[in-house]
């Protein structure tokens, strides 16, 4: 399967917050009982979970999967404690195993949460999609070019399917981001000419290593630790920023990506074989630049930032904190910051009971594309065009229904820039 830059660009669509809605049969939700499955039952699967109910009285979570039994039980009584009434889970419908996505996505759900990392989300999102189940599915999409295609495959299908596919690209549901983003597309500064991103911050949690855990069961309680199972930082947590910039872009492309990245604050001989921090230069032709920092390293300053420069003025955000426009045409957004994690459900289950279409899967793959070419080129050491990136065949681990608890770990090494050939 064969994707040009042309490609990419022709299936991208300008966005303003999430896609546009499209009507579908109209009546199917109105008055019936949406019955939800979680995939995933880490934090952020939970607090999806939570928000879906919050969502919608008539929400009911009736079946979970995970691949620990322990984070499955942890999952469903958290659940019980926020309505007992609207979770529905009695043991038939408690579902542990790396095929647990499988018995969920089968046992009668309407909607379909996908949270467990993302390594599994390619299959877990083709699966969810060809049983025609709405979707919410938490980012990034993929950890390498392969899996990032078969994600192509599911978004495409899920179009001619008008099934509601919501990311976890929160960003894009926050009130003050999305009247920034739509101010710079309205030209309040002027033509873009360039774009700044942070993510500062510290190091994941980490989880003792037990006596009883194997080697694969203690990489995966760490996940994001793992190139395997996360890819990298740039691409598992500071996707966020760099998908922010993609939205400002209106899902355009650059011609080439420059990164550079390492490990500073981590040992070598343990937690992991992922970088601790990258900077990486996103060169769009005709002057135009985007560049992003980031890294995880604990005692350090956090920072989480966009700024934009346009030819009448610039733009300034800080996460959760301020939202200003300088120049000639000012702005400060003063309203309410509202849960944009929230919103994602509020809007996503809206659209279903409406019998409406929410599809972000256009800016799902094109910002997850980002984030995996930045790592590439950081690891390889070569600024790569976007034929080259999407030439990549490599591989970082099995797919979902190859794993078992006998298979091999993640034995991949720490990458040293300029030493890794591109693949």
């Amino acid at each position: 399967m064969n994707h040009s830059r042309r490609d990419f660009i022709k299936s991208s669509s300008v966005l303003l917050g999430s896609l546009p809605l499209l009507s579908f049969e109209r009546g199917i939700f109105e008055d019936k009982t949406i019955r939800v499955g979680l995939v995933g039952c880490g934090g952020r699967g939970n607090g999806a979970a939570v928000q879906a109910l919050t969502a919608d009285p008539h929400v009911k979570i009736t079946a979970l999967g995970d691949i620990f039994e322990d984070k499955l039980q942890q999952g469903l009584s958290l659940l019980s404690r926020k309505d007992a009434n609207r979770v529905d889970v009695p043991e038939n419908r408690q579902f542990v195993g790396f095929d647990s996505y499988r018995k969920v996505i089968d046992s009668g759900v309407d909607v379909v949460l996908l949270c467990a990392p993302p390594n599994f989300r390619p299959e877990h999102l083709d699966y969810a999609v060809r049983a025609g189940k709405h979707v919410f599915c938490e980012k990034p999409v993929a950890v390498d070019i392969p899996g990032l295609k078969k994600i192509m495959e599911s978004i495409a299908l899920s179009k001619t399917k008008s099934i509601n596919v919501v990311s976890g690209f929160c960003f894009r549901y926050s009130k003050p981001n999305r009247e920034i983003v739509s101010r710079i597309h309205q030209g309040d500064i002027g033509e873009v000419k360039s774009i700044t991103t942070f993510r500062y911050g510290g190091e994941p949690t980490h989880k003792e290593r037990q006596a009883n855990w194997s080697e694969l069961e203690y990489q995966l309680r760490n996940w994001y630790y793992y190139q395997r199972y996360a890819s990298d930082m740039i691409v598992e947590q500071s996707i966020h920023s760099i998908d922010y910039m993609n939205w400002i872009l209106g899902n355009k492309l650059p011609v080439s990506v420059s990164a550079t990245g390492g490990r500073q604050s981590r040992p070598w001989d343990r937690l992991g074989n992922a970088y601790d921090h990258f900077a990486v230069e996103f060169d769009y032709g005709n002057g135009l630049k985007g560049v992003h920092f980031c890294r995880q390293q604990s005692g350090t300053e956090p920072r989480n930032s966009v700024e934009v420069i346009g030819t009448s003025g610039y733009s300034e955000v800080n996460i959760m904190r301020n939202y200003t426009i300088e120049g000639a045409k000012p702005y400060t957004y003063s309203d309410p910051i509202n849960n944009m994690y929230q919103t994602q459900h509020d809007e996503l289950f809206a659209a279903i009971r409406q019998g409406q279409v929410i599809n972000d899967g256009d800016f799902m793959v094109n910002s997850t594309l980002l984030a995996i070419w930045a790592k590439l080129s950081a690891y390889s050491g070569q600024r790569l065009t976007l034929e080259q990136v999407m030439a990549s065949e490599e591989e970082l681990g099995p797919d979902s229904d190859s794993y078992h608890w006998e298979m091999e770990p993640d034995t991949l090494p720490i990458v040293r820039p300029g030493l890794k050939s591109f693949v």
